[in-house]
This record gives C-alpha cells, structure tokens and sequence, in this order.
C-alpha cells in the first residue's frame, strides 16, 4: 500500500509536521503530492507559523493571490539572510506594530515601509560600512520612521519615546536610511571621529535637545550619547556586550547584535505594559517610566494613589566626574481613585496634598530623603472629576553619590511621562539623583497626609 493511500487529511497533516522546505520538496514526487503540497490552506498554516500572516501579503505589505505566493515572495525577497533570523526580526517588528496599532497609532503611521537592498547597499557604500545582519533585516522589515519637517523638529510620535523638564525635551525617533546617511555625515563631522569610524547615527530626537545612538558596525554594538559627547565623544553601551553575537555566517540561527535586542527589548516593555503612552492635552508620546513592580513601586492609602520609578538620563551622565557620575531621573505620580478619598470610613471627591515624605534608595543605602509641605511650595488639590489635566510640576536637582554602567534592566533610557489612569487626574513630582556604582534605584513610599476640601 503506497503512502497516498492514507488520505489527503493525514497527508496535509504529514506535510505540516514536514514543514515548507521539505513539502515543496515532496510536490515533485508525484502529481497526487504535487495537488496535496500546493493546498492553499496548507501554506496558510506555514505562514502563520513563520510569519505571523493572517492573510496573503508579500513583505512590503502588497496583497498576493495566495499564502503559497505569499511565502515564497518572502523567502526570495530575503534569500540572502539565514531565514531564522527573518523570522526573529519579523516577529519583533510585528509585536512593536501591533502595540502601536492599539496604543498610539499616530506612530504608527510613521513606519516606512522595508528598505530594498540597493537602499542598504547606498549607505554602506556613502558610510563606508557594513552593517551587520540584523540590522540589515530591521530595515529590509522597517525603513525607520517617516517625518515631516515639522515632525522632525518637535514631534512627539517618536518610536522610542521622550521626556521633558525644565526647558529640557527630547523625542527619540527610529531613523530611515537617507536620514541616516545625512546625520551620520553631519554628526562624525561635528563630533570629529576618524574617516574610518564606523559608527553611524540610527536614532535621534526630533526636538531641539539631543540625544543621539549610535551603532557600531564593526562590534554590533548601539551606543548612546552622554554629557561629554562633542567634547570627548564619551558615549555609554547600551546593551551588555556578552549578549551580541555577530555570525556573518549565513547559516547561524543565534545572530543578534545590539539594535535587534534593544528593540525586543522595547517591544517586551510595551506589552507587558511596563511602559506606556501618556497624554498631555492633545498631545501623546510614549512614557518610558516604568509602570509595572518590580521597577514601579505603588503604594494607596485612603484611596490616594502613588507611585514611584526611575530611569537614566544618559545625555546628562558625566563618567569623568569623580562621584556624579550617572543621573537618573525618578517621578512620583500622585492621584485620586475614582471611589474618591476614603478617611474613617467617609468618602470625600476631593482631597489636598499637605506634606510628603518618599526615601529613594540604591540598593540597601538611602541616597535621599525627601519630606516637607507640599510640592515646590504648592498645595495641590486633587478633585475626582473637576480637573481635566494634572498640574505640572517642575523638575529640581541635586546631587548624590553613582553607576559604572548602564544596567541591562534600564537600556531603553529615556525618561517621559505618565498616562492619566480611567481619566482622573494625577499630580507628578520628578526630581533626579546621581549614583557612583551601578546599583539598583528604589522609591520608597510613606504615606501622604491629606487635608479634605469642602464640597
């Protein structure tokens, strides 16, 4: 009995254990397997498991006449890169667009579509370098970020996110190709790296402050911008070394350099709502405070929420000072639940901060202790529903004994700000510190006394 005795259904099952190489291969057995191997619904399964395709698109997007089409278009189009790697790159790309398409499509609409290899191979050729895999399938997925000048001048949509105090604002956005090529010549001119360097600029803010990363092609590292950037081009690694693996070998399966695990990274931040997008107004950008235990610390007491997280700012990170050397940045978010404020029992739809006190740690030893009336001299009311936007508060400085480097936990380091949860009203205090030693920023929260208003 020969094996298309068992059935088309066992077949396709067969087929689908097999997977997409060795099933185009069993289509030239005979006709029977070349009818079973070509079944439409079969390579939808493949596409789904490979590409996450829920319909038939080729890779810039462009809708096919089948799945089948559809995968052999991708496999063609990306034949030159270990295939598990374009699965791995597909997937990070499709995690951050999905919590876009929900959270903040605005930015969304931002995302070129993938560049084509002559694009690619124009940098290389402009920039003098060659860059490594994955970020070569990063941008064959996803050319960057497409901004209008105006964008690019002020915009807020950035992939990366931003934050803002004092006159202080920053937006970081992935950038395309071409303006990678124009800032890179600019920067290494300004900055005045040797002709064969081989960093080249892949984000930027589009605001007037900068901060700028950069990856190194050569070592497959992504490098962020410190205090002492145009002065001693001091920059700080933003992933540990031990993770990039660069295996210009076609074959390897475990490639991944700096710029691949810097934006999974991101993408594992976003869905697990670690970060997210806060709105000012009508104005959205992407907060990178931490949200969620154990990098946000929330304490609630008579039904007056508070929270607390830290970031690095490494754009005013200076490694050369003798004990300031990082400054991290941390925000306590103070608001109302929508039960309202609950003492002895009694609920009240307004409360007023008085006096607080939060200790911020590094590790086991207490940096800071911060206790007084109000905030910056002002007693702030919160009120259930009567306000449509928190107040702001101003950030102040003061310095604190440091880190050695960037802890893997914080390399997305950028500091923004906070979403107002079921729209009631929140009240924020930043402040930042400095640490010597790498070490583990912690808020703690006591409680905060409250007087009641009147309604």
């Amino acid at each position: 009995m020969g094996l298309e005795s068992v059935g088309g259904l066992a077949i396709k099952i067969i087929l689908t254990k097999l997977g997409p190489t060795e099933s185009a291969s069993v289509a030239c057995v005979s006709k029977g397997f070349r009818v079973w191997a070509s079944d439409d619904s079969l390579w939808s399964i493949f596409c789904a498991n490979d590409l996450d395709l829920s319909s038939p698109l080729d890779h810039l997007g462009n809708p096919v006449s089948s799945f089948k089409e559809a995968y052999q278009t991708w496999r063609k189009a990306f034949s030159m890169y270990p295939w598990s790697l374009v699965i791995r790159v597909k997937r990070c790309w499709d995690k951050l667009k999905d919590w876009l398409a929900i959270n903040f499509p605005e930015a969304l609409a931002t995302l070129r579509t993938g560049a084509s290899e002559d694009n690619i191979k124009e940098l290389e050729t402009c920039l003098k370098v060659k860059l490594p895999l994955p970020t070569r399938v990063l941008y064959r997925i996803c050319d960057g970020q497409e901004l209008t000048f105006e964008q690019y001048r002020g915009s807020l949509v950035g992939l990366i996110g931003g934050y803002s105090f004092y006159d202080h604002l920053v937006n970081v956005s992935l950038l395309p190709l071409s303006q990678v090529i124009i800032d890179t010549k600019d920067v290494i001119r300004h900055l005045g790296f040797n002709s064969r360097s081989k960093y080249i600029v892949v984000a930027a803010s589009s605001t007037y402050n900068e901060k700028i990363f950069f990856l190194n092609c050569a070592n497959g590292q992504l490098y962020v911008g410190t205090r002492n950037l145009t002065t001693d081009r001091e920059m700080l690694p933003c992933v540990p070394n031990s993770l990039i693996n660069l295996v210009h070998d076609y074959r390897g399966s475990q490639q991944q350099d700096a710029m691949l695990l810097w934006l999974e990274e991101h993408g594992r931040r976003m869905q697990n709502s670690l970060i997210k997008v806060h709105e000012e107004g009508k104005i959205r950008s992407i907060s990178l405070f931490p949200e969620q235990p154990p990098l946000c610390s929330t304490a609630v007491t008579n039904n007056v929420r508070v929270r607390a997280s830290a970031v690095l700012v490494p754009e005013y990170t200076n490694l050369q000072h003798e004990f300031e050397k990082f400054l991290f940045a941390y925000s306590i978010r103070i608001s109302l639940l929508p039960e309202g404020c609950v003492i002895n029992g009694i609920p009240f739809n307004s409360c007023q901060l008085y006096w607080r006190h939060w200790i911020i740690r590094a590790n086991d030893a207490v940096v800071s202790d911060v206790k007084g009336e109000a905030v910056i001299g002002k007693l702030y009311a919160l009120k259930g529903c009567y306000l449509s936007q928190p107040p702001y508060v101003p950030w102040n400085k003061a310095p604190f004994p440091t880190a050695r480097q960037v802890p893997y936990d914080n390399f997305i380091t950028q500091i923004t700000w906070e979403k107002i949860i079921e729209g009631t009203p929140t009240l924020w205090s930043s402040d930042v510190v400095y640490l010597e030693r790498e070490k583990n920023l912690r808020v703690d929260l006591k409680n905060s006394s409250t007087t009641l208003e009147d309604d």
